[in-house]
């Protein structure tokens, strides 16, 4: 079954970011983040975006509705994102 909380946790865990310091950048209390944590509470439209962007991951990863991850390729040079995107490909025809 799938735990909104423990995905944003998962997440943050991985960019080796803790809760004190996910709340410094998106402007929220250290409460605030643990209660999205703690799935008692749950972001706002706008705070769900801010999210995305910290996290690099869909609206929809986060929200479970796909279970897909997403790989960043912002501030790759074009070689850089033609190397990462004939490398998805090629893991892709060999299913």
């Amino acid at each position: 079954m799938y735990d909104f909380g423990a995905r944003l946790r998962e997440l943050r865990e991985k960019k080796g970011l803790s809760q004190s310091q996910v709340a410094s950048k998106l402007n929220l209390s250290n409460t605030t983040i643990s209660s999205y944590e703690a799935n008692t509470r749950y972001p706002s439209f706008e705070v769900l975006s801010q999210l995305t962007l910290l996290y690099n991951a869909s609206a929809d990863y986060l929200l479970g509705t796909e279970n897909r991850k997403m790989i960043c390729v912002e501030g790759l040079t074009e070689k850089q994102y033609d190397i990462i995107n004939s490398l998805i490909t090629e893991f892709h025809t060999q299913k």
